[in-house]
């Protein structure tokens, strides 16, 4: 049965966006810092990103790359990344839970779900052997920490405090015990992976 992990980043105030995130601007405002350990540094929307990861950056991206088989997000992640240019950038299935799966493109490239159960199940086909990420936004984390199937949370903190924007925890009230399962640092983030105990 696959594995599934969630798995996002966040500032050290707890926020995955800044404010007034969307197409365009799929961090909000000041956002992009948090992705500096994805592009290598700084990058900013009106100078898009030239570098590559490095060091613990790259090591964490390979490493999740390697056994992640299917990815699940939300409709505003989506949005707000404005649909990636219509390509799939991450290498394997992607499943958009979403209130209107009609809207599916014609490209192929993204599967619309009408639920985030199903959208898991579908995921977890797709993955086979390997692992299933929930990555983002906040919303589909939250779904898959009150459903109980997360098996393991990684949370990079990256070292910035944004002072607003959306909050990955917002009205989350379910109480959660984790496993130090490891820590590593680079010059642009903290990974944190925790097992989730059921």
């Amino acid at each position: 049965m696959a594995k599934i992990i969630a798995a996002i980043t966040m500032s050290v105030d707890g926020y995955i966006t800044g404010p007034d995130d969307g197409p365009g601007k799929g961090l909000g405002e000041g956002g992009e810092r948090l992705h500096y350990w994805v592009f290598g540094g700084p990058w900013s929307y009106d100078n898009e990103p030239k570098g590559k990861p490095e060091g613990e950056d790259a090591d964490y991206l390979n490493e999740m790359t390697a056994h992640v088989g299917a990815i699940v997000i939300g409709r505003t992640m989506y949005e707000a990344a404005a649909h990636w240019g219509d390509k799939n950038p991450f290498g394997v299935p992607v499943f958009v839970v979403t209130h209107r799966p009609e809207e599916e493109p014609e490209t192929g490239e993204f599967s619309f779900v009408g639920n985030f159960e199903e959208a898991i199940d579908r995921a977890k086909e797709a993955a086979g052997e390997k692992a299933v990420s929930i990555g983002g936004g906040a919303n589909v984390i939250r779904q898959g920490l009150n459903a109980g199937i997360v098996d393991e949370l990684h949370i990079i903190v990256a070292p910035v405090i944004l002072g607003g924007g959306k909050h990955l925890f917002e009205d989350f009230t379910k109480s959660l015990d984790l496993d130090n399962r490891g820590v590593r640092q680079s010059r642009w983030a903290t990974f944190m992976e925790f097992g989730v105990r059921r």
